[in-house]
């Protein structure tokens, strides 16, 4: 990979501009307070740089945008249907596919189909929608990722794989029986954008049918999963992208994707598959929860422009800029004394909230307070991973991570050079004042992913010791 410190320019030259302003430090104080110190209720125009996610948050391209005025709009047997059929039939290679409005609506479609009341689904650490659907189904979820995901200083190409024993041992333990399916992240995002191998995803394909237990893939941003194995597995190397995806693609049963991530699109998902019983099935849940099996919740317009952002995600120019430009901003952080996730994932760089702010215990929620602080010592919004987003066990005890993270997410063709140059420096400047910054304790707290709507207040300035 080059140099992230010398970044590559742009693929793309701007046409169309947003303004943002950078609203004084007494207003930033007065919002946060306003919002909970919980960044997800900050109004977006009170944001300088927006770090919180990189879904739905990308820009268009001008093929995109000119797919909007083509959108077939007819309730039934709408042809831009087709157009996104063709598109993910030849980019991820699966013939059964069911739109959804989001990612989230095709967890919840293969989470009914397919798991039983106390049923197991092991994955690769859990994602907060991924475990609530398989939760709300009646499921139980077991995390068997290998041991060095947890270690955010750990340099190893592949922190995301399954460990194949932990694998093994659960489904003889609980018995293959009664294993709805295994769902394989790639990348992990609770690890830091960690990716998985293709040897490594076809091994644990491998093992599962041997067991006769299906395998899914969370393909949100599996683009640039397949990337990092051009860049760090030796036979790949080099590979275009596009093969590397449908590779991947081949080793699982089926895939469920928001498409908001890699496909540039600011709405809409779907499930694809093989097998015919699951499409079935999402087909009918489809009609009740999303909208007609065609248009699953989405416009025909949304449905064209995601057709098109499918087949240039995977265009080796576009991708590779994408984690070069992540690169840079996680090497310009490390240059700053900020304790990044190593090695850099492909849709964000995570500060690592524990060495940040050491001084804080887990129930002070290092990484919540991270970002409320880092949105008021620079208008940069980001957000947390650890104690909040992991919510509580079934005895009603927070649940600790080993990994309390705050993510600063790069939405795709959208930030420049400057932009990252201006959220290092910033960072780093807090950084040097850690010491001085408080936590924070719950004051509101929903049942269901509660990190979305929580509200906090600060605790007692804690200094290090």
């Amino acid at each position: 990979m080059r140099d992230p410190i010398n970044a590559t320019p742009e693929p793309y030259k701007i046409k169309m501009i947003e303004p943002i302003h950078l609203i004084p430090a007494d207003e930033r104080k007065a919002r946060l307070r306003e919002a909970g110190w919980n960044t997800f209720l900050l109004r977006s125009r009170d944001v300088y740089i927006d770090l919180l996610t990189d879904s739905g948050t990308n820009a268009m391209s001008d093929r995109q945008w000119a797919a909007l005025m083509v959108g077939d709009e007819a309730y039934a047997g709408s042809a831009s249907f087709e157009n996104l059929e063709a598109a993910i039939r030849e980019v991820y290679g699966f013939p059964h596919v069911v739109p959804t409005h989001q990612g989230r609506g095709a967890e919840h479609l293969l989470s009914q189909s397919w798991i039983k009341p106390g049923q197991h689904v092991a994955g690769n650490m859990y994602f907060t929608t991924t475990r609530a659907h398989i939760e709300l189904a009646g499921g139980i979820f077991e995390d068997v990722i290998v041991d060095e995901a947890h270690d955010p200083s750990a340099e190893l190409p592949f922190k995301g794989n399954v460990d194949l024993k932990k694998l093994e041992a659960f489904i003889k333990r609980v018995g293959a029986a009664n294993v709805a399916y295994v769902a394989v992240g790639c990348p992990v995002n609770m690890a830091g954008g960690q990716p998985v191998s293709l040897e490594n995803l076809r091994a644990t394909a491998e093992l599962c049918r041997r067991h006769g237990v299906r395998v899914v893939m969370d393909g949100a941003r599996a683009v640039e999963n397949a990337a990092m194995i051009r860049a760090r597995e030796k036979a790949w190397k080099g590979k275009p992208t596009a093969e590397i995806l449908k590779e991947m693609c081949r080793q699982v049963d089926a895939i469920s994707v928001s498409a908001k991530k890699d496909a540039y699109v600011n709405i809409g998902g779907f499930l694809a598959t093989r097998d015919a019983e699951l499409y079935e099935k999402a087909q009918n849940l489809c009609v009740l929860f999303e909208g007609l099996h065609t248009y699953g919740g989405l416009a025909g317009r949304d449905l064209e422009a995601l057709a098109v952002g499918i087949r240039e995600m995977v265009q080796d120019e576009w991708i590779e800029h994408r984690l070069a430009q992540v690169a840079y901003l996680g090497a310009r952080l490390e240059a700053e004394g900020v304790p990044v996730v190593k090695p850099y994932g492909g849709h964000a760089v995570f500060v690592d909230a524990k060495a940040f702010l050491p001084h804080l215990d887990a129930d002070e929620l290092p990484a919540q307070s991270l970002a409320a602080w880092i949105y008021e010592a620079c208008g940069v919004r980001a957000m947390e991973r650890g104690v909040v987003s992991a919510g509580r066990d079934s005895k009603g005890s927070n649940r600790h991570p080993e990994l309390e993270l705050v993510r600063l997410t790069l939405p795709r063709r959208v930030y420049t050079q400057t932009h990252l140059d201006f959220v290092a420096r910033e960072i780093g400047a807090l950084k040097r004042r850690a010491s001085n910054l408080p936590g924070l304790r719950f004051v509101r707290e929903p049942k269901h992913l509660r990190f979305f709507q929580a509200r906090f207040e600060p605790l007692p300035v804690k200094s290090a010791a």
